[in-house]
């Protein structure tokens, strides 16, 4: 019989006085049953369930183990950002795919940027922790040190005392930015957010406010000096930046870009995501790739490959498996590689 739910939790001891075998005994049946004879655990097992017990409290039995072999996720987007993005499922499954070696489950844990994130990353009931890339004055970097647990920060920034795994942002940068450049007369970027706040906007270089995330600012100093190299001032880079990592958005502000007075003719987006907003854009405005724009993206998803993308490649799922190898507390094993894919949305 189940117990009401006003009742007490039926405990191991209650289970064992009634199958008539030890405390012990009784443990063993369910943890360790190759330590317990075949009768003995059916008696056990009987016993359970006319009390109606359910099993040894899981959150218990980690607190005696002192590990609930799991590692928690920690994400600044929203849930379903880690299911859609294809960059973010890329990550998770080289995460997963370590997990899943170690017997380890994942813990999935959102960060808001509401007042309880901190509590709940220190509530979190993991073994290490695994940051997505975020802002250096993003709170919850001090709640994850807090833990004095294993931690590792995907693309930055770099924290002291938690591990990095992350490609060279700045250099992949002024590689395709001059790839982008080639040819070109009025360049633009779209860009990732600048700060928590993730503000949209259309800048340029010379009026960027303070960028405190660690992946756009590499980026954008990659972009810049491959700018400056083609013969470009910074100031006359227009910047559109957007909320998300999200091709809708990508498409609404290019579009607005290629209406203005002055269109630009390349464009170097920060991921194959919002590259392929912008190719919509293009043919929506009638501009043909890449004669009237060039387009560059980044992260060589199955995307780029469809639309002939120039972009960079990095293994997000090789740079998920090392994070979760770090969160099990062995060390980083280097910096990533990366690598320019050209293809036919660039000018030879």
């Amino acid at each position: 019989m189940e117990p009401s739910g006003g009742a007490k939790r039926v405990t191991l001891a209650q289970v064992a006085e009634r199958a008539g075998v030890s405390v012990m005994t009784a443990s063993y049946a369910y943890n360790r049953p190759n330590r317990v004879s075949d009768r003995a655990r059916s008696k056990v097992l009987a016993a359970a369930a006319e009390l109606g017990y359910a099993g040894p409290d899981p959150s218990a039995r980690s607190l005696r183990r002192g590990s609930t072999r799991t590692l928690g996720v920690v994400m600044g987007e929203h849930l379903s950002y880690a299911f859609e993005d294809p960059a973010a499922v890329s990550f998770l499954a080289g995460i997963a795919g370590v997990c899943a070696d170690h017997g380890y489950g994942m813990t999935i844990v959102p960060a808001t940027g509401a007042a309880d994130d901190a509590t709940r990353i220190i509530d979190a009931a993991v073994d290490g922790f695994i940051v997505w890339t975020t802002s250096d004055d993003d709170p919850v970097l001090a709640a994850v040190r807090a833990t004095r647990r294993p931690a590792v920060v995907h693309g930055g920034p770099a924290v002291d005392g938690m591990g990095l795994v992350s490609i060279d942002d700045r250099a992949a940068a002024g590689a395709i930015g001059a790839a982008a450049w080639a040819g070109a007369e009025r360049p633009a970027i779209v860009s990732f957010p600048l700060s928590r706040d993730r503000r949209t906007a259309i800048t340029n270089g010379a009026a960027l406010p303070d960028v405190t995330f660690p992946v756009t600012r590499e980026r954008l100093e990659g972009y810049r000096r491959a700018a400056e190299d083609a013969g470009f001032a910074w100031r006359d880079v227009t910047i559109a930046v957007c909320a998300r990592n999200d091709a809708a958005e990508a498409e609404r502000i290019a579009a607005t870009l290629l209406a203005s007075a002055e269109p630009p003719d390349a464009i170097a987006a920060m991921s194959d995501q919002q590259a392929s907003g912008v190719v919509r854009a293009a043919r929506a405005a009638g501009r043909a790739v890449p004669d009237d724009v060039a387009i560059t993206g980044w992260d060589d998803a199955a995307v780029a490959a469809r639309l002939g993308l120039t972009t960079v490649a990095q293994s997000l799922r090789d740079q998920g498996a090392a994070c979760a190898q770090v969160a099990l507390g062995r060390p980083a094993s280097g910096t990533p590689a990366w690598s320019l894919i050209r293809r036919t949305s660039t000018r030879p």
